[in-house]
């Protein structure tokens, strides 16, 4: 175990490199303030009137949403103004921006705010009613497809409003577009972060020396997606270590036979595997990470959260921290920008890497018996000193 820690102070410090970061150019939009805009082909309307779908409540798409509205902020597409509490969620911001926010180049609006919840028969109906009412009324000028499910109805030729798809874990592998370089469809962007699994396996494995992965997830091209099993299997190709499959119920609207599902999974892995990746799906949340850890733990066995640092402070291992909201909001506020002044969605790169950050629970470290060397806590951006309880 101490080689394999030497192992990891090298792969975070070296190969990967702790200030790996994009560096982005700033976009036309950026380069243009809204006081001055210089669109191709505008609207015959102003401002932009804006749609928000999802497939289901998740905690990640507030935060991309509240994190594009400060970047629209910030560049100057919408007025200053103090947003509501964080811990409001989408649909609650939603509702206070379509009230509350004051700009010359866009709305929200109030009644174009749509969650399937989960439920497959609402998504089809959504699916057809949003596109009906943007062929038919065409009062909708841009829409916030949030996560897969959202990204999947949408990014089509049925109609011709621009769409930008957010917070998909694989708009790739999920068919959402056709590469990171090109959506396939001129009303539609994706942003993509093909990178981030695969590191995040890399560093486990470089950390671990696992020879078993368990993975609990959905059997299905959605589940497969959430779970970027693409990455999982490339990452254990090249390192010949096996992966154990387990297979949950996910995008289901009964969120507690989801969480049944995974935690026995969990239950059925942790004996066969020498280590587990917990993966993004509707039955790993607040309510059942602590279970996860507690049969970890028990079993000694190393986990890695693909989520990111919210689930490390509830006693998994490690991971690399949670996405950068500030970053990523930005960057879609600067693509939306350039939509704004007419460039088309399909021509916006696409391709945007988040600054590569650690996490680490060292009470988790302490309870499974793995060594922790001054130099690998040196390395971490966070570190979490006790296994929280969620509220």
């Amino acid at each position: 175990m101490r080689n394999s820690i030497t192992r990891i102070v090298f792969l975070l410090t070296g190969v990967l490199g702790l200030t790996l970061l994009l560096v982005m150019t700033p976009p036309a939009a950026a380069s243009h303030p809204p006081d001055t805009p210089q669109a191709q082909s505008p609207p015959a309307h102003a401002p932009w009137r804006l749609a928000y779908y999802e497939g289901g409540p998740h905690g990640n798409y507030h935060d991309y949403l509240e994190a594009t509205i400060r970047g629209l902020i910030a560049l100057g597409w919408i007025e200053p103004v103090e947003l509501p509490s964080s811990e409001a969620d989408a649909r609650t911001l939603w509702s206070w921006l379509a009230q509350n926010v004051k700009s010359q180049y866009l709305t929200f609006l109030d009644d174009a705010y749509y969650s399937a919840d989960w439920e497959q028969d609402s998504r089809e109906k959504i699916r057809a009613d949003i596109i009906d009412r943007m062929n038919r009324r065409k009062d909708i000028d841009l829409v916030f497809a949030m996560g897969t499910w959202a990204g999947q109805d949408l990014a089509n030729n049925r109609h011709h409003t621009p769409i930008f798809v957010i917070s998909a874990s694989d708009p790739i592998q999920s068919g959402i577009i056709k590469s990171a370089e090109d959506s396939g469809y001129d009303h539609v962007f994706a942003r993509v972060s093909p990178q981030r699994y695969e590191k995040q396996l890399r560093v486990f494995h470089e950390a671990v020396g696992f020879k078993r992965l368990g993975v609990a997830y959905e059997d299905s091209v959605d589940g497969r997606a959430y779970a970027s099993l693409e990455n999982i299997e490339k990452v254990a190709r090249e390192n010949r270590f096996k992966v154990v499959s387990c297979y949950t119920l996910s995008d289901i609207p009964d969120n507690s036979k989801a969480v049944e599902s995974v935690l026995s999974c969990i239950d059925k892995l942790a004996p066969e595997v020498d280590a587990l990746y917990i993966t993004m799906q509707g039955g790993v949340n607040e309510r059942s990470i602590p279970k996860i850890v507690k049969i970890a733990n028990k079993h000694k066995l190393p986990t890695f959260s693909q989520l990111g640092s919210e689930e490390v402070k509830y006693g998994v291992l490690m991971s690399m921290s949670r996405p950068d909201f500030e970053s990523v909001g930005n960057y879609l506020a600067s693509c939306l920008g350039q939509v704004i002044n007419g460039v088309s969605p399909r021509a916006l790169k696409q391709l945007f890497e988040e600054k590569t950050n650690i996490s680490l629970n060292l009470k988790t470290a302490e309870v499974i018996g793995i060594y922790l060397r001054a130099d690998w806590l040196a390395a971490a951006d966070e570190i979490y000193r006790e296994i929280q309880v969620p509220d």
